[in-house]
């Protein structure tokens, strides 16, 4: 009898730790506890290393290994290594990218994003933070992924776009003749072509050479990618047109999203608005710094009335709101915008 009782003990605690092991099994196989499977991905954008671009893709890398444990890393190529910025959303599309950098381009892959580049859209720092961290820029997001398949995850902070240029330029009418290098972006084009100058569109890689050898005369950006780049060796002067409040978006392939865990999601969602924090604090807090590195380089700053060149760029805003129902519905919403 005894012997019986002993053999079914046995076997009941036998059944008893293999439901217990099943059960851990399929917890860990969900990826809601236990070790999660381990995946390394691709960052792109086109800045230098001391970008504070760069330095804010560090800070979302190091927050998401810090929030994964360990079990999702990002590696980093700065200076176009995974191409230019069409490249990189080509890339995320078709999976061989996994996050970038980039912001203009995207109106090639979703037109109503071109509203966001027109020059003089946005009155100041504070109605571009009022659009793209409200219920506008949520919406850019959304209708980002439904046409282009790649996840806006945030909005960060650029300072202003300035020219720069061998001559001096203190007003529209001292534009013609100038080659300018525009990015691919149809409203760029129109704009600086509208402001009197001769728009060059190429990719940022072939800026620096393409100034050193005379094919253009000018090229606008921010002081930060200004200065990371080293235009200062070829251009003399930084004219302060302050003419797009602009912003760099931190993308993600869908494709790559979904093959991570509804943990490791959350994670990397999460790293993201903390590094749009950083990344939006140390580009103001670099200007200045940057602007007396240009200066002490020999590059010479120029203050222009900026109002002659918004009033040109800005009879071209009226061409692109009326593209589609959707570019005006933008358009007006920002505009409207206090």
């Amino acid at each position: 009898m005894k012997k019986a009782w002993l053999i079914m003990m046995t076997f009941i605690l036998s059944i008893a730790l293999l439901g217990c092991g099943a059960k851990e099994s399929t917890k860990s196989a969900s990826g809601s506890s236990g070790e999660e499977k381990q995946v390394t991905l691709k960052l792109g954008h086109i800045a230098a290393e001391n970008d504070p671009w760069h330095l804010g893709a560090k800070k979302f890398a190091e927050l998401v290994e810090e929030k994964t444990n360990g079990s999702v890393k990002i590696d980093l190529y700065a200076s176009s290594t995974l191409g230019n910025d069409r490249d990189l959303i080509e890339g995320m599309q078709l999976g061989s990218v996994d996050f970038a950098l980039v912001a203009g381009v995207l109106s090639n892959f979703y037109e109503p994003y071109a509203i966001l580049e027109l020059p003089y859209l946005f009155r100041d720092r504070e109605h571009m933070q009022n659009v793209l961290y409200g219920e506008v820029g949520q919406k850019l997001k959304e209708d980002l992924l439904a046409n282009a398949q790649v996840r806006g995850l945030e909005f960060w902070e650029r300072t202003p776009r300035q020219l720069t240029a061998n001559e001096k330029i203190t007003s529209p009418s001292e534009l013609d003749g100038i080659k300018i290098r525009v990015p691919e972006i149809p409203a760029s084009i129109a704009a600086w072509e509208a402001m009197g100058a001769t728009p060059t569109p190429m990719a940022f890689s072939e800026v620096y050479s393409s100034l050193q050898t005379g094919v253009i005369d000018a090229q606008e950006n921010p002081v930060a990618l200004i200065e990371s780049t080293k235009l200062n060796e070829v251009q003399k002067y930084l004219i302060n047109t302050n003419h797009v409040y602009g912003y760099v978006m931190l993308t993600m392939s869908d494709i790559a999203y979904k093959k991570l865990s509804k943990d490791q999601q959350k994670a990397v969602e999460e790293a993201a608005k903390e590094a749009t924090e950083y990344e939006n604090k140390i580009v103001y807090e670099q200007e200045k710094e940057l602007l007396e590195k240009l200066t002490g380089a020999g590059m010479e700053v120029v203050e222009v009335d900026t109002a002659p060149f918004m009033e040109k760029a800005k009879t071209v805003h009226g061409e692109f709101a009326k593209k589609s129902p959707e570019a005006q519905e933008l358009y007006d919403s920002i505009v409207n915008t206090k």
